[in-house]
């Protein structure tokens, strides 16, 4: 069978991520990395592979079935993903809950004009909760959903930090309030704020001469990321953040509780436990990246959300192997 051909652009911890989940599908290939570093300072694990340019993609790349895209939510996803969309078969996991209908809409005018497909927002969350909490909605028409994250880093949310002038690394760890979950898991159907049912805690190295008080002040005030929260910031030195925070974990926790026309109550509740939050990100992104190729295939076209796709096109198995294996 023809493997399918992959491209990674972006090799930071989602990108070395998703070149180690490619040697775990033998029925993909990785061909190309792309950097917008200088492509000889780029050592990849993968031997004869090429390390390129990110430019060599503006101007065109032949024999890339999809393209990964790696970069940050914050700020490379909302240009990245429109701008590559119309060339190549793309997936992203743009993780800004809030700005999702906006990159769809910008992505799929880009992938639409140029014949491509193009999937966003896979991962974990949104990607996997996602799914989880609209079959939750399905099943249980009379019911409240809720969502809690970590404990555990944030990619999207750490990569918010540094891009803040003044930032030069750090780490934010999303902590769940547990009296808020053992609420829901007791039936009481409570009312959370967001503030309520997480806090937000930042470890953070400040470059040379930095302004500390500017920098507390940016990150508490960022909209969306953290404006709704309750969160601390803590400066530390590089060699703090390196011995103390170099693990990436997280999970979560998405719940469904609700009631039948005659009373009777019920919990959904779905959870994820992660060594690593970018390893699992990828494993997801590498899945999504095999139906991609096969639904363009059969001549698909625009963005897409993991609504939208089967999940028999995620597997490597034959539908008749999954019915055997799996139903």
């Amino acid at each position: 069978m023809e493997k399918i051909r992959v491209g990674i652009l972006g090799y930071g911890n989602l990108g070395r991520g998703v070149e180690m989940a490619i040697t775990q599908n033998p029925d993909m290939e990785l061909v190309g990395v792309f950097t917008r570093r200088n492509p000889e300072d780029l050592q990849i694990a993968t031997e004869g592979v090429p390390v390129r340019s990110a430019a060599d993609l503006d101007a065109g790349v032949d024999g890339i079935d999809v393209l990964i895209l790696c970069g940050g939510s914050a700020t490379d996803l909302p240009k990245m993903t429109p701008a590559y969309a119309g060339k190549y078969n793309v997936v992203d996991s743009f993780d800004n809950h809030a700005n999702i209908p906006a990159h769809f809409a910008a992505v799929d005018a880009a992938a639409g004009e140029g014949g491509k497909l193009a999937l966003i927002s896979c991962g974990w969350d949104p990607g996997l909760f996602s799914l989880n909490r609209m079959m939750g909605n399905c099943f249980l028409p009379d019911g409240t959903d809720y969502t809690f994250w970590g404990k555990g880093v944030s990619q999207g949310h750490s990569d918010a930090i540094r891009r803040i002038p003044g930032v030069a690394d750090a780490k934010q760890y999303t902590i769940p309030v547990d009296a808020a979950i053992e609420a829901v898991r007791a039936g009481e159907d409570p009312e959370l704020t967001t503030r309520q049912k997480h806090l937000r805690e930042c470890w953070v190295v400040l470059e040379e001469g930095a302004d500390a008080d500017a920098v507390r002040e940016a990150i508490v005030t960022m909209p969306n990321y953290f404006e709704p929260y309750d969160t601390t910031v803590n400066f530390i030195s590089q060699e703090e953040l390196d011995r103390d925070h170099a693990a990436m974990p997280h999970g979560g926790f998405v719940m469904r509780s609700g009631k039948s026309a005659c009373g009777n109550r019920f919990l959904i509740e779905y959870a994820l436990k992660l060594d690593s939050n970018p390893q699992f990100t990828a494993l997801v992104l590498v899945a999504y990246a095999r139906a991609v190729a096969r639904l363009a295939q059969e001549g698909q076209k625009g963005a897409r959300t993991v609504f939208d796709v089967a999940p028999g096109y995620l597997s490597p198995r034959t539908a008749d192997d999954l019915r055997s294996n799996f139903l």
